[in-house]
């Protein structure tokens, strides 16, 4: 796995973000990953969003993660939400022109409060053929546009997560439309304190079974 740093433009903001890049020829289905909220000290090199990152390029999947705008050496301040929804969009952007990426089988993954960040733009750009929700917010955002997003997504929280209640969590999840998967993982909190191998191979196995087998 090669490791590389890059700068992409959001408006007229210069982002910075990191690409894993798997071993072998490519180009290789790719997935956008994306940290929690810039404002309680998110940020690319959260410790969910870094294994998330290396287990996916593991999986021979190409993972960009990125700091929001006024995160790190991103430029500008945080966006109330709609700031951020345009940064995921230029992500998805930039991560379409990187040659090792394949630009038409691309998937996107938030943790908290990005996954109301990101999730919208997913769900509207065709470009992206799968979704995955890390700990999603309920307090924040009542993801109601998910349940009219008939892409396939995956839904993960953990059983002792303080700020997603595990009953609504579930009734949510029975809810959205197929194609979705969705797990509780069990004594796991919001942080994914030592858990966070345990999630990463969970949606990393969602992200390769929708990306690598069907025909897009």
């Amino acid at each position: 796995m090669e490791e590389r740093r890059v700068t992409f433009t959001s408006g007229r903001l210069q982002l910075e973000g990191v690409l894993a890049i798997p071993e072998g020829a490519g180009p290789f289905p790719a997935v956008v990953v994306c940290h929690p909220h810039s404002l309680y000290g998110g940020s690319m090199d959260n410790n969910v969003v870094c294994a998330l990152t290396e287990t996916l390029a593991l999986a021979s999947l190409v993972a960009f993660r990125f700091n929001f705008r006024g995160v790190g050496g991103s430029q500008g301040q945080f966006g109330q939400g709609r700031g951020e929804r345009e940064d995921v969009a230029s992500a998805i952007s930039f991560l379409a022109t990187v040659s090792e990426a394949d630009p038409s089988i691309i998937g996107l993954t938030g943790y908290s409060a990005s996954a109301a960040f990101a999730l919208p733009v997913g769900c509207d750009d065709g470009r992206v053929r799968a979704l995955a929700a890390v700990s999603p917010p309920f307090s924040m955002s009542d993801f109601a546009f998910l349940r009219g997003c008939l892409k396939p997504k995956l839904l993960v929280s953990g059983s002792r997560d303080a700020l997603v209640q595990p009953d609504r969590f579930l009734a949510f999840c029975r809810d959205l439309p197929e194609p979705k998967e969705y797990e509780l993982i069990r004594g796991a909190d919001h942080f994914w304190l030592q858990r966070e191998s345990r999630l990463a191979a969970t949606v990393t196995a969602f992200f390769a079974g929708v990306l690598k087998s069907r025909p897009f």
